[in-house]
């Protein structure tokens, strides 16, 4: 266990209201560049939501590095984005050595997830290893699903994006990251900060490395569906690409997902609502808070 005991702090619609996010001015570009790499054959979806997420708090431009397979699809599907084909296995999963197709936009990237919808771990990990030359001095990382399980293998990642990397695990992926049993509460999301050099959200909890630690309401049970995690994580990214903070990006956009959810739990029933029903609530949480 964690030999810190931090004393989280609350997080409210006040301190929100306190701590601004940068301004919404100007053009697609001056709100920031999204890039979402992920979305294999079978799981595009993930891509998609993460990314979808990330406009819809306020990011400027997106684009999806996913399997060549399913990239025309997305493409008509979500017209919103620029698509980027990734080379693919003999058995349809994405090419870690394939992400070099990406690297003009990687170039221009203010913010990167990867992750969402990747769904073999030795790729994965070939990923990391071949992107970290890639990704431009001032962007922000984000690591959500199978990206997270390889970190332990790849400590150069976090260590080169120290200050810059945003981890978004689940319970499961937390105990992972530690190499032991994580209960998800804030001494374990505390101690992967630490260890890992990054800002971590995990059921409610962020923490960055040194000791600041929020809590967040828990959103209702509704959140644990297939997806939410995807739109937890590009709502983080969208953030930062628009040059929140990865502190301050973490804290409003995991409050904002809960309320979504809290939302939602009225709206429609505790359960049962979809993943892809919290993008359009995103944007009126936002503006509640006065953002």
């Amino acid at each position: 266990m964690s030999s810190r005991s931090p004393e989280p702090i609350e997080v409210t619609s006040d301190l929100l209201r306190r701590w601004p996010l940068p301004s919404t001015d100007g053009s697609k570009y001056s709100r920031g560049q999204v890039l979402v790499v992920g979305g294999a054959r079978k799981s595009p979806g993930a891509a998609m939501l993460a990314g979808l997420a990330a406009l819809r708090v306020g990011a400027g431009r997106l684009t999806l590095a996913i399997a060549e397979s399913a990239a025309a699809t997305v493409a008509a599907a979500v017209p919103e984005c620029g698509v980027i084909a990734l080379a693919e296995t003999a058995g349809q999963h994405i090419r870690g050595d394939g992400i070099a197709a990406a690297s003009a936009e990687l170039a221009n990237a203010d913010a990167i997830v990867i992750g969402p919808g990747l769904d073999d771990p030795d790729e994965a990990e070939a990923l990391l290893r071949a992107i970290l030359d890639l990704v431009p001095e001032n962007a922000a990382v984000l690591l959500d699903a199978f990206a997270l399980g390889c970190l332990p293998r790849v400590p150069a990642f976090a260590s080169a994006l120290d200050g810059r990397l945003l981890l978004t695990p689940n319970v499961g992926e937390a105990g992972r990251l530690l190499d032991r049993d994580s209960d998800g509460g804030a001494g374990d999301v505390s101690e992967i900060a630490d260890r890992y050099g990054a800002v971590v959200s995990c059921w409610g909890s962020i923490a960055a490395p040194g000791g600041s630690v929020w809590s967040v309401g828990p959103g209702g049970s509704g959140l644990g569906t297939s997806g939410s995690g995807d739109v937890l994580a590009g709502a983080i990214a969208g953030l930062a690409a628009r040059g929140a903070s990865p502190s301050q990006a973490a804290v409003w956009a995991t409050h904002a997902h809960a309320a979504a959810g809290e939302r939602l739990s009225v709206m429609i029933a505790p359960l049962g609502y979809l993943a892809s029903e919290l993008l359009a609530e995103l944007p009126r949480v936002l503006v509640e808070i006065g953002e």
